[in-house]
């Protein structure tokens, strides 16, 4: 493994291949690999790029996850982004920065508002699914998955590499994954705003 992406160091890479959803061939590829890193190389190198961001939404540790999502979701963001949208990904960029109970409420409330569909609201749903409970305040804990926020993630990325022009898509993923590699290195990722 690369010694840069030090966010990628110990993550269990066998636990994070059944929520990927890989053909068969992407399976192979990444069959006897034991670093995360060293999976991501394969698939980007054999263009697997979908694969590839679903792999580091579930590597990624819960935090650097939703954080690289709201900077991918941010690259694709149309001019005229609905308001609700914004508040979305501004509310799981405000959990990132806190990771309190408060701010990981607020995103789910945020992405219900914007109805759940755009690629903000999943990143602030994975911002929400990051913590100890999805039940409503006050009502015995109800744990979401392990994976659950690597999966919201990664829907996040996904429409975001596909919004208003999907054939823009894997230059977009190219760009996503380096956004990656620099979040695993323990820098911003920050991407600019598309070009028109």
């Amino acid at each position: 493994m690369s010694q840069s992406l030090v966010k990628l160091a110990g993550r269990d890479l066998a636990a994070a291949a059944p929520h990927l959803a890989l053909e068969a061939e992407a399976a192979q590829l990444i069959a006897r690999c034991t670093e995360a890193a060293e999976a991501l190389d394969r698939l980007e190198a054999s263009v697997f790029l979908v694969e590839a961001t679903r792999l580091f939404a579930h590597a990624l540790p819960k935090r650097e996850a939703v954080w690289w999502a709201c900077m991918c979701v941010a690259h694709t963001a149309p001019g005229d982004l609905p308001a609700a949208d914004r508040e979305a990904r501004e509310a799981a960029k405000d959990w990132v920065r806190q990771q309190t109970d408060k701010a990981r409420r607020l995103a789910w409330d945020r992405a219900q508002a914007s109805g759940c569909t755009s690629p903000e609201a999943w990143a602030a749903i994975a911002a929400f699914w990051s913590g100890d409970s999805m039940a409503p305040e006050g009502q015995p804990a109800v744990p979401p998955a392990p994976h659950f926020t690597g999966t919201a993630a990664a829907g996040a990325v996904a429409l975001a590499a596909v919004r208003g022009d999907p054939a823009r898509r894997n230059d977009r993923l190219h760009r996503f994954l380096e956004s990656g590699r620099n979040v695993a290195a323990g820098g911003p990722g920050r991407l600019p705003a598309e070009a028109a």
